[in-house]
């Protein structure tokens, strides 16, 4: 990734147009096809940095990124208030402008503070709402569909449910999926379950929109009929990460292989190396002289030796795409 550039970011180009005896034409991308699950910067003395913030986003989606997902898992959302969320999202707003969506995280285990956080992201200018299952209390289906609905009824915003059961301790089966994609106002799955038979019983039920929420996933998925990705190693290499997808929709899937596998040292370093994506991304933004600042506790950031050795991959993984 380089340096912030000068000019505003305005809509991402669309994909190149697809070639004879390319895959069909997939399922709509309600919120865009290539989304950074974006780092939520913050000064050295730990409060929001919304100038950071409209940087990073500019950036992101200069190089890019479709749409921007705020307060997610990635974001830190866990730590930051009602109060910076709503901000985020009006600054990122005001940052890009509205070529790029926004989908902001509301997801709490309350419902009713998930509804009220949801407003706030639909007066604060958010295209739509990331909701994680309801987390610790472990609800049964039923109930985890009723939360949902709750919320869908509440919003004027489309929903993205974010199934991610080993953080939540609950996941949203198949069956309540299929039973949620009638609701109008639900359009879109972040996909971290780890169950491609479950993802494909959807896909194949109904016209939900399937986000790759893990990047090894980002391939796999989209050859499936997923609509894109929701990437946290987007934050440092998201023209990368979004070539992937440009690559299988121009009809070279084995281009469009390679260039997954030339990305996977870096996603495991990144997300399976023993630490947060958030502490990961933040280190390498923070080196390459990018917004990020530290994290929040209970969240520690990375120390130095792995900063170095999360960078010598980082340069590797760039260094065979531009060879490439």
């Amino acid at each position: 990734m380089t340096v912030p550039r000068s000019t505003p970011a305005t809509a991402v180009p669309p994909a190149p147009s697809t070639a004879a005896g390319a895959p069909p034409t997939r399922a709509r991308a309600p919120f865009g096809r290539a989304l950074c699950a974006m780092v939520t910067p913050f000064t050295e003395s730990g409060t929001l940095d919304t100038e950071g913030a409209q940087r990073l986003a500019v950036l992101l989606a200069a190089e890019g990124c479709d749409g921007l997902v705020l307060s997610g898992t990635t974001g830190e959302s866990p730590t930051t208030t009602d109060a910076e969320k709503a901000t985020l999202v009006r600054a990122v707003r005001e940052a890009v402008g509205d070529g790029v969506a926004i989908v902001a995280g509301v997801g709490t285990a309350d419902t009713r503070h998930t509804v009220e956080l949801a407003g706030a992201a639909e007066k604060a200018g958010a295209d739509g709402l990331l909701v994680v299952a309801p987390y610790y209390s472990r609800p049964p289906q039923d109930a985890v569909e009723a939360h949902f609905r709750e919320i869908a009824d509440a919003s004027g915003l489309p929903l993205m449910l974010y199934d991610i059961p080993g953080r939540t301790g609950t996941r949203i089966e198949p069956e309540t999926m299929i039973r949620l994609a009638e609701h109008p106002r639900i359009a879109a799955v972040k996909d971290c379950a780890y169950d491609l038979l479950g993802t494909q019983r959807v896909l194949s039920r109904t016209e939900l929109a399937y986000y790759a929420g893990c990047d090894e996933y980002v391939l796999a998925l989209y050859a499936i009929g997923a609509a894109g990705y929701v990437s946290t190693v987007a934050n440092v290499v998201p023209g990368q990460m979004r070539a992937v997808l440009d690559a299988f929709d121009g009809g070279d899937t084995a281009g469009a292989a390679g260039l997954m596998l030339r990305a996977m040292p870096l996603i495991e370093a990144m997300m399976a190396a023993g630490l947060p994506g958030t502490v990961t991304a933040k280190a390498l933004l923070a080196a390459l002289g990018l917004p990020a600042g530290p994290v929040r506790a209970p969240l520690r950031p990375a120390g130095r030796e792995t900063a170095d050795g999360l960078l010598a991959v980082l340069a590797r993984v760039t260094d065979a795409a531009a060879a490439a």
